[in-house]
């Protein structure tokens, strides 16, 4: 049970917070796949309060089109105003403004899919998507999150941080697993990732899905931390080691192009990773 109310007012919270908009967005951030919908008295269970303040809070967030109601009107689901909020973020990133045309141009002459994603904790998040006009759909699409420990992209993003910093983000014993390929330990993780940023890309083949590569390469800012991956997705079979080792390269100098607009130089060191040897 989520005591909401009683979070929002223990000690040491910040004094400026405002506790009626902290309990709205946390009724928000409980919507997910696996919670499309809830109800009042759902909602009122799991933060311990109130239906009469529950109900308030879903009508002022209904109103503003936050949520709406599901069919037959007991439920609620998000609403159009959180789409909106989505792509009015993704359209603020410097990112995406500076890198969907190089995502493009790389599109174009891999003829393969191309993406931009960033990290959000233990997920990475699809920013920006590019993809050429092929029989292939993939279920991948700007917003979609994947696990960063199991995923090509993922281990780009996890790159700068070190093994305390990992552990601390993947404190249990064993880590979940999606393919014969996924670590099993954060020690498994830490020396998978930091032979990445030795190479400067990872080449994946099925790391999270069988019969489907991927190329990453990172993305980094003036201060030389890792901001975003940039990847490729090889849908195709076998592929000439000249031709692989050719589209490797475009993506490296694309990941590379982004960075540089980014005003990363190649000149600055990279972000040093402190206590990152193992234990």
């Amino acid at each position: 049970m989520t005591t909401l109310g009683n979070d929002v007012m223990e000690e040491g919270a910040d004094r400026y917070n405002v506790p009626a908009l902290e309990r709205g967005l946390r009724v928000l951030c409980e919507f997910s796949r696996e919670n499309r919908t809830l109800s009042a008295p759902e909602l009122a269970r799991r933060f311990d309060l109130p239906r009469s303040t529950v109900f308030r809070l879903l009508t002022t967030l209904e109103s503003m089109g936050f949520l709406e109601r599901a069919e037959g009107g007991r439920d609620y689901r998000l609403g159009l105003a959180v789409l909106r909020l989505g792509f009015e973020y993704l359209a603020s990133l410097e990112l995406t403004q500076l890198g969907t045309p190089l995502l493009q141009r790389l599109c174009e002459e891999l003829r393969t899919p191309c993406n931009l994603v960033v990290r959000d904790g233990r997920s990475i998040v699809y920013v920006a998507k590019v993809a050429p006009p092929t029989p292939f759909a993939s279920s991948v699409t700007v917003g979609t999150r994947l696990p960063a420990h199991a995923t090509v992209l993922g281990r780009i993003l996890l790159e700068d941080l070190s093994l305390p910093q990992l552990r601390a983000l993947y404190p249990e014993d064993k880590l979940e697993t999606f393919s014969p390929s996924t670590p099993k330990t954060v020690n498994e993780l830490f020396d998978m990732v930091q032979s990445d940023r030795d190479r400067g890309y990872v080449l994946g083949e099925g790391f999270f899905e069988s019969n489907i590569s991927s190329i990453a390469a990172p993305v980094r800012d003036h201060s030389g931390h890792i901001v975003a991956a940039l990847g490729a997705t090889i849908t195709s079979g076998h592929i000439e080691e000249a031709r692989m080792d050719e589209m490797v390269q475009r993506v490296r100098e694309t990941a590379d192009a982004i960075s540089g607009l980014l005003n990363y130089s190649p000149a600055a060191k990279v972000v040093a990773l402190r206590g990152g040897h193992r234990a």
